[in-house]
């Protein structure tokens, strides 16, 4: 013989083990669904963006520095012209970026930028005797010209 006793807590529990695993997964896909795009930017954006300004950095201390030998190569004495062409990396972190001469009188920088990931590195030596300026992407071979006025 049956109780009806025993089957309606047989089917409450049942009902109730499945309305617990429903809640507990709507909360599990909750959380999935919250933490996906902060993961995103956690673990990929900001070390990409942090690679880049130490990239940036490093790529405008090379310009500098390549701008100042050809500068050194040359003399006061007589009409020269010099030209050097140098690589500097095509992508930073797969994403292009410019790199600018710009300045006057004794503050002359190169500024490698992307949006607003920025470096900033001075010309030093030859900002009160020469002016520098120019623009460039790191696609292909670039090239500093020094002319003697």
């Amino acid at each position: 013989m049956k109780h009806i006793f025993t089957d309606t807590l047989m089917n409450e529990e049942a009902v109730s083990h499945l309305i617990e695993y429903l809640i507990i997964s709507g909360i599990m896909v909750l959380l999935i669904v919250i933490t996906m795009p902060v993961v995103s930017d956690v673990l990929i954006e900001r070390p990409a963006e942090q690679l880049a300004s130490y990239a940036y950095t490093d790529i405008a201390n090379g310009v500098s520095t390549r701008i100042v030998d050809v500068y050194a190569m040359s003399t006061d004495y007589s009409r020269v012209s010099i030209e050097s062409d140098f690589d500097i990396p095509d992508s930073v972190a797969d994403r292009s970026y410019f790199v600018q001469i710009s300045g006057d009188g004794t503050s002359q920088n190169v500024t490698v930028f992307r949006g607003n990931i920025k470096s900033v590195v001075s010309i030093a030596g030859i900002g009160a005797t020469r002016r520098a300026s120019g623009q460039t992407t790191g696609s292909g071979v670039n090239k500093i010209t020094y002319d003697y006025p």
